[in-house]
C-alpha cells in the first residue's frame, strides 16, 4: 500500500513539473516582427504601354468587289513608342488578387507589302478602356500576372503608300470611317519587379472597314485584318505608399 502511494506521489510531481516547464518554454518563445511591404486596396497607376511591336494576319480577296480566291499573309513587323500612355484604377481584393480598369491612348496598325511592290502603312490612334484581373503579389512593384479584355475607339487614321523609296503618298483623317468605330481586344501579360510589364494583345475584329466607300469605290473590300501586339510597358502607382505592415512571427525552438 505504501509503495503505491509513493508511486502516485512521484507521478503527480512529474506531471506538475512537465506542465510548468511547458508553460515556461511557451512564455519564453521569442516573438519577432517582420516588416511587410504595403498592399494598397485602391490606387491610381500608370498604364504606359511604351514600346509596341505589332503585326497582323491579312486575308485579302484578289478580285475586289467580286467573290474569288483569297491570299493570306502576315504583315511586316511594326514598331512605335509614340503615343502610348494612360492610367489605371486598381482595387486589390487581397494580397494575391486584384482587379483593374482604366483609360489609355495607343498607336496601333500594320504594314502590308503588296505584290506590285508597294508598301502600305496603316495606323490609327485609339482611346480605349481595359478590364482585367491580376494574380500574384499585389505589393507595389512586385511580380504578378494579368489578363482581360477591352475596347478601343479610333479617333485618327493615317495611311502611307510607298511606291519606291523616295516616293510616297499619305493622308490623315479624324474620326475616319475607314476603320470600325469600336475595336474589341483581349490581352494577357505579366509585371515583374519595379513595375515593368510585358503584354500580348489580340484584336479578333477586322482593323479595316470593308464597306467604306470613297469616290464610288471600296478600297478595303475583301480585306480581313487582325492585329497582334506585343508591348513593353511600365505600371506603377502615381502616388507612393510609405506605410508598413507588421506581422508577428513566433519562432519555436525544437531542442
Amino acid at each position: 500500500m505504501k509503495s503505491k502511494i509513493i508511486l502516485l506521489t512521484i507521478l503527480a510531481c512529474w506531471l506538475s513539473c512537465s506542465t510548468t516547464f511547458a508553460r515556461i518554454a511557451v512564455s519564453d518563445t521569442p516573438v519577432t516582427k517582420k516588416i511587410l511591404l504595403p498592399v494598397k486596396k485602391f490606387y491610381v497607376g500608370t498604364a504606359l504601354d511604351g514600346a509596341i511591336f505589332s503585326t497582323a494576319t491579312i486575308q485579302k480577296n484578289t478580285t475586289p468587289n467580286i467573290p474569288g480566291p483569297t491570299t493570306n499573309s502576315v504583315g511586316a513587323l511594326r514598331f512605335t513608342c509614340f503615343l502610348n500612355v494612360g492610367f489605371t484604377f486598381n482595387f486589390n481584393l487581397n494580397r494575391h488578387l486584384g482587379i483593374y480598369t482604366g483609360i489609355d491612348i495607343k498607336n496601333i496598325g500594320f504594314i502590308e507589302d503588296n505584290a506590285g511592290g508597294e508598301t502600305v502603312k496603316r495606323r490609327s490612334y485609339n482611346i480605349g478602356a481595359p478590364i482585367g484581373i491580376k494574380i500574384g503579389n499585389m505589393v507595389v512593384k512586385k511580380t504578378y500576372l494579368f489578363l482581360g479584355g477591352g475596347a478601343d475607339a479610333p479617333f485618327n487614321y493615317r495611311e502611307k503608300t510607298f511606291s519606291v523609296r523616295d516616293q510616297k503618298t499619305k493622308f490623315s483623317e479624324w474620326f475616319s470611317q475607314r476603320t470600325p468605330s469600336v475595336m474589341p481586344y483581349v490581352f494577357a501579360g505579366f509585371a515583374i519587379n519595379h513595375g515593368f510589364t510585358l503584354k500580348g494583345q489580340y484584336y479578333p475584329g477586322n482593323f479595316l472597314n470593308p464597306n467604306f466607300t470613297t469616290n464610288g469605290a471600296k478600297p478595303y473590300d475583301g480585306y480581313d485584318v487582325h492585329l497582334i501586339l506585343v508591348s513593353l510597358g511600365y505600371a506603377v502607382p502615381v502616388k507612393k505608399q510609405h506605410d508598413l505592415v507588421t506581422k508577428e512571427i513566433t519562432h519555436l525552438d525544437s531542442q
